[in-house]
């Protein structure tokens, strides 16, 4: 016979583990991270994930140490909540630190929670959303909190490639703690509360004598704008956790699906006579390629990564005719969209990601070369710009460029050209292919002429004005194969849709290897 009385007394036991779970270190440490203007561990998986999906894993474990005071601050679940749910219906495993547990910091078995859902997502294929927000690792237990964060780290590697990872930064991430982050595919910060570096003020001020404040060393103004390591800013966690769904739209399970099909708002035979008026007729004057970019993809609707980064490069994730496309493009109103080691650096990754996670190509083409100058050859431009060449040669999705204005020498090859298995490249007729400008070009070939003449200027302007009318357009590009067609400019998104309908089925690989050595 059924004991009743036990059942319930066990199911009201378990109520109150769970409730004391939930509530972490406490309604007065809960207080003080809302005082902060910070949500809780359990409130931001809330935001993040679809209403009442999220199943939490491990509610009931504990760390394991005595020592040094530990014995007596014991709670159930330890400084970390970990579990899998729904976001925008798909599966979706996560893990939020909570501060309010012994401010976060990384025991023994909070690494071990954290691997716990790691290898379930990647067991399941399906994406691995990180909160952070911890004091780094548990100084009490030494050797052992290290060895989480080496299992943590080692899975962000071995996973690369195989399910999305993405890290949010909404605390602290100081020492060791930084490179899990580092290692996954995006950084999310937030302002004012998301904070990461390798050592901090305090260290610095003692070790070299530098005054910084946290927020000027490693604030999500530092890390969006100088430094490139967070992809994307918000000025509140959860505008930040909105975005991070927005993302996830973008972004297939793993590397073996494909990226999710919307229905398209827009007409995919769209044609835009608008874009016939962007690009000046002066080469010389700038336009904004992000204007460009909202005019052909799918009702302008484009996630900028890295936006304040290298603002001479542009990548980022848009739909065209519902399918996912990650677009690189040169922006011509900055830097004249010529390509350095941080923007080199920016392109190749976002290149390589899109090629592991089945997402094509569209590339946008108007850069006038590599930037010129000691600065940028002592800084290694040759080794940094040859992570982009090898990004693009190696990548095996669909790859479809449009050359809107000018391609010179190295630049043009880099650029997803037919040299680098660019499957379709078209141009605009305003296209200019050369090994470099014409004002350039005739300074190289006509030196002695240009010297020996009395008017060296007019000569100069003569020669470039002859050399541009034979050179500097897509014809001869196009007689030799390497560019498909010159095109219409109101035709560029049904073109590309086209394009990219026609290669859907591509296949291509890569010679036999364990892996290439990319120029790191």
């Amino acid at each position: 016979m059924v004991n009743i009385r036990a059942t319930s007394e066990r199911l009201e036991e378990l109520r109150k583990l769970r409730e004391k779970s939930t509530l972490g270190g406490g309604q007065t440490r809960i207080d003080q991270q809302h005082a902060r203007g910070k949500l809780t561990a359990r409130e931001r998986i809330a935001v993040l994930m679809d209403e009442n999906t999220f199943q939490e894993l491990d509610p009931f474990v504990t760390h394991r140490a005595t020592d040094l005071g530990l014995a007596d601050k014991q709670f159930l679940g330890d400084a970390v909540v970990i579990g899998y749910g729904k976001v925008n219906g798909r599966t979706t495993f996560v893990f939020s630190q909570d501060f309010t547990v012994l401010g976060g910091s990384v025991s023994e078995v909070v690494g071990e929670k954290i691997c716990k859902v790691m290898d379930l997502a990647a067991k399941n294929g399906a994406p691995i959303v990180g909160l952070n927000d911890s004091g780094g690792a548990r100084i009490q237990e030494g050797v052992t909190s290290l060895a989480g964060y080496g299992e943590i780290i080692l899975r962000n590697t071995l996973f690369s490639g195989v399910v999305p990872q993405i890290s949010v930064i909404m605390g602290p991430a100081a020492g060791g703690a930084v490179y899990s982050p580092s290692l996954t595919d995006f950084i999310f910060m937030v302002n004012g509360i998301g904070q990461m570096y390798i050592t901090g003020p305090d260290v610095i001020k003692a070790a070299t004598g530098e005054e910084v404040t946290h927020e000027e060393l490693g604030g999500w103004l530092t890390h969006f704008t100088k430094t490139g390591v967070a992809h994307f800013a918000s000025e509140g966690e959860e505008e930040c956790l909105k975005q991070v769904r927005r993302l996830l739209t973008f972004l297939p399970q793993n590397n073996g699906d494909d990226p999710p099909v919307f229905a398209s708002p827009d007409d995919a035979g769209r044609i835009d006579p608008e874009l016939r008026e962007i690009v000046p007729e002066d080469p010389n004057k700038s336009y904004d390629m992000k204007e460009l970019i909202q005019h052909i993809v799918d009702a302008g609707d484009f996630m900028e990564v890295q936006e304040g980064y290298a603002r001479n490069i542009i990548v980022g994730y848009a739909r065209m005719n519902g399918k996912t496309v990650g677009i690189v493009a040169q922006q011509p109103a900055y830097l004249a969209g010529v390509l350095d080691i941080e923007a080199s650096t920016k392109a190749a990754r976002f290149v390589r990601f899109c090629d592991a996670f089945n997402i094509p190509l569209v590339t946008l083409v108007d850069v006038p070369g590599f930037l010129p100058g000691s600065d940028q050859e002592y800084g290694g431009i040759i080794r940094h710009g040859a992570k982009l060449l090898y990004a693009y040669a190696e990548a095996t999705v669909p790859k479809v460029s449009v050359l809107i204005r000018k391609a010179y020498g190295g630049a043009y090859i880099v650029m997803s050209s037919k040299h680098l298995r660019g499957d379709i490249n078209f141009a605009w007729p305003s296209a200019e292919i050369a090994v470099m400008g014409p004002d350039a070009a005739v300074n190289v070939i006509f030196r002695d002429e240009i010297k020996q003449s009395e008017n060296q200027e007019q000569t100069r302007e003569k020669l470039s004005a002859e050399y541009h009318d034979r050179f500097a357009n897509p014809y001869i590009a196009a007689s030799r194969g390497y560019i498909d067609d010159v095109i219409d400019p109101a035709e560029t998104r049904p073109r590309i849709i086209s394009a990219l309908a026609m290669l859907e089925n591509k296949r291509e690989t890569l010679p036999p290897k364990k892996h290439g050595n990319i120029p790191l």
